[in-house]
């Protein structure tokens, strides 16, 4: 009788933080830039950062960011060229609402604390000489 509450509790604590576990907290992202006609814009150096860090990248090009319910900011800058910014929101991974269901709030807590909850998109254009936002921003996570 004792045995089956250990059992559950085991399998409770092997199943929390399913999203850090199966996709990790960061993600690869590329970033490429684009002139208001559309043209690619080569050589342009990017700053992309949020709450979990900043990292540089020269577009069209690629670097793995910490992944957050916080916006990403990448903001690219290029002689001769106008500035773009844009603001990318993270959206909700699907398998943190079965994290919830399945590894209870510890596992959902761990996971968007972490970040593991969270994606950006796997491809950013910035367009040079505009300021544009991404994405609809994640829903709020649980207070605590």
């Amino acid at each position: 009788m004792t045995f089956k509450p250990v059992l559950l509790v085991g399998v409770t604590l092997l199943t929390t933080g399913c999203a850090s576990i199966v996709s990790g907290t960061s993600q690869p992202v590329s970033v490429e830039t684009r002139s208001s006609t559309g043209a690619a814009v080569a050589g342009a150096n990017c700053r992309l950062t949020n709450n979990k860090g900043t990292w540089f990248v020269t577009t069209p090009g690629s670097t793995t960011v910490n992944r957050s319910y916080e916006a990403l900011n990448v903001r690219c800058e290029k002689d001769g060229a106008e500035p773009g910014q844009s603001v990318v929101n993270s959206s909700t991974k699907g398998m943190a609402f079965g994290n919830i269901l399945f590894g209870g709030p510890i596992g959902a807590g761990v996971d968007m604390a972490s970040g593991a909850a969270y994606d950006y998109p796997n491809l950013i254009t910035v367009m040079m000489g505009s300021n544009t936002t991404v994405g609809t921003p994640a829903p709020e996570p649980p207070k605590k």
